[in-house]
Parts: structure tokens; sequence; C-alpha cells
């Protein structure tokens, strides 16, 4: 189908001044191909001009090939010969390739909702639903808060139509920033490496916001068996070797029989509260301290609840959900603090 901004000699490209319905047009097509995090307002900015950059260096080399399998179609293979660098600068030859991953079925639309409140609230009333969860409920909420803001869908706000699927977007290649390497989308941020999704991850995981939560779920559990006080120092988390040592997995400081076992973690949250500090050392057996980085550029937190006085590992698991590293410290500061407000709270 042709595009609205398909016209001869007309190029996109950064500029003020009031919103434009051609530039909006763009924007529904890059957030609908998961280029673009958020936003259909029409005005061209640093976001939108990311993005298409982002585009032009798949169609320039993107194969088929993630670390996590395979993706439909090789994205470079839309380009014959149209697209030559990333400027940034949607022309015509750019447009075209537009156009023609809009018409090629192997390259699926991400999802959207015609009514994202509703949809929201009902990704977190199926998520309350969940039973027999082998992770902690009110972790895992604090964790869709971090990761999404709880939402599964965008909610637009005024001159916004964005109601397609949250997808957060990581671009770690150096060399090319504007390169995506990996996608999280929903409320769960089910990650993918490979680009574009399989028209089975967008029927399951995308649509559905059960199955997402449930890949969250096990992705969580992993971390908790794998990477708190395993035998090698990739499978252990240091914090928690410094303040609790290298004894057995604690999933909960009560018994299973107890009806508050891995559900009570709001009021264990809040008995001890500490603030982190530029100056805090990232635990006691370390000389590195809190630093802003690319992702996080927060210098101090207030009121985060002591990790080592909760009764349980999965502070530790959540930090190694993120990762490893200061951003990983970050994350899990940020989480632990969502455990002492609401809706978690409420």
């Amino acid at each position: 189908m042709r595009r609205p901004y398909r016209q001869p000699g007309l190029e996109l490209r950064p500029r003020s001044g009031p919103p434009d319905p051609l530039v909006q047009a763009l924007q529904e097509d890059l957030r609908a191909l998961g280029y673009l995090r958020s936003g259909i307002d029409g005005r061209f900015g640093a976001g939108t001009g990311s993005a298409v950059r982002a585009l032009q260096l798949d169609l320039l080399t993107g194969d088929r090939h993630g670390r996590d399998g395979d993706a439909p179609v090789a994205l470079r293979a839309f380009n014959r010969g149209r697209v030559s660098a990333p400027t940034g600068v949607v022309d015509q030859p750019l447009a075209g390739c537009i156009e023609d991953l809009l018409d090629d079925r192997r390259v699926p639309r991400l999802p959207r909702s015609p009514d994202p409140v509703a949809a929201n609230r009902e990704a977190l009333a199926q998520i309350e639903r969940l039973v027999g969860l082998p992770v902690p409920r009110p972790f895992l909420v604090a964790i869709f808060l971090q990761e999404s803001g709880g939402w599964h869908y965008r909610q637009p706000g005024p001159g916004d139509r964005d109601n397609f699927i949250v997808v957060g977007l990581d671009r770690n290649d150096p060399s090319q920033p504007d390169r995506i390497t990996s996608r999280g989308y929903g409320i769960g941020q089910f990650t993918l490496f490979h680009h574009p999704p399989t028209p089975q991850e967008i029927a399951t995981v995308m649509v559905d916001p059960t199955r997402n939560a449930q890949r969250a779920v096990r992705e969580l559990r992993d971390k908790y068996e794998h990477f708190v006080n395993g035998p090698t120092a990739g499978s252990r988390a240091d914090d928690r070797i410094a303040e609790i040592g290298t004894g057995p997995l604690r999933p909960c400081r009560y018994p299973p029989s107890d009806p508050r076992f891995m559900s009570d973690c709001a009021r264990c949250a809040v008995e001890r509260l500490v603030d982190i500090r530029p100056a805090s050392r990232l635990h006691r057996a370390t000389t590195e301290t809190l630093q802003p980085t690319r992702y996080h550029p927060e210098t101090q937190y207030a009121r985060v609840p002591d990790r080592a006085r909760l009764g349980c590992d999965w502070p530790y698991a959540v930090r190694r959900y993120n990762g490893s590293g200061v951003n990983s410290y970050h994350y899990q500061y940020q989480v632990l603090q969502r455990l002492t407000r609401p809706p978690i709270t409420a």
C-alpha cells in the first residue's frame, strides 16, 4: 500500500514547527516495524531520527540470525541499492523500502490495542490471577513496573496516537550507536535479539500478556537458581556473597507452610530502609561506588529496602535479571524501591 509520504521529491528530516501529518504517518510505520520506541505525534525529533538510522543500518547489514534464533527474513534483502548510509533522512528510496517491508507478509507488524487502558488493566489482572508462581508475586510486579510501567500497550496522551505494544530498545554497538541490538516487548519486556519477530512470537508473547509474563517468571527463577550462589564468578552475585555468604539459597524468611511465604514482601521491605549515596560502595567487598550510566543517570537513591535484611535472595536474583555491572545495581535499587510504593503497598 502506498505510504502518504511517498511523494516525488519529498524528504522528511528533523525540524521544528507544528506537528506534520506526514511525519505522524512515518512514525506509525516505524512503530509498526519495531524501530521507534514511542510517540506518534508528528514531530520529527531525536527519537524519530534515531529510529530512521536504525532502520537504515538494518537495510545495509541486517541478516536473519540472532543469538536466540532466526528472523523470518533478512532485512538487508529489502535494500536493493536504495540505501547507502544511515543519514536519518527519509528520502523517496527509503520510503520505498518501508513500503516494501510493510507489504511483505514475512515482516509482521507489532500489535496495538484499540483500548490500551482497558487492555493494560486486564493484563495486570491476569498476572494477579496466576497461581503456583515459583517467584514472589510482589517482586514480579515490581519488575514489570520497572520494565514497562506496568503497561503492555502504550497509552497515548493528547496529540499522540501510539497504542502499540510497549517496546524497549537496547543499543549496545559502540561502533554504531543507533543500531538496535535487542528489543524487549510488552509488560514483561520479553527480549528478542533477532528482527523482525516471527508471526508465532507476535501471536503468543506479544498479543498474550500472560505468556509474556510467564517468560519473565521463568527468567527470574533461572537467575535465582543459577546466578546467585553458583560455583563460578559468572554464576554468583557478588553482593550476595559479600553480605550473606555462600550458603543455600533462601526463597523466603518464612517456611512454605506459612501464608506469608513469598507473598509478604512489601512488609519485609519497609523494615529497614537505607540511603544509597554517591560515595556508597556497591557492597562491602568492593571499592566500586554508584556511578551514573547511559541508562541510569541517577547518582543516589533514598529509602531503599536493605537487601541484606529481607531474609531472602530475590533482591540478588533481581539484580542478575538485569545482568551485571553498575547498571544492574541501579536496577536493583529501583526495583526494591517499588516494593515500598503503590500499587504493591495498596
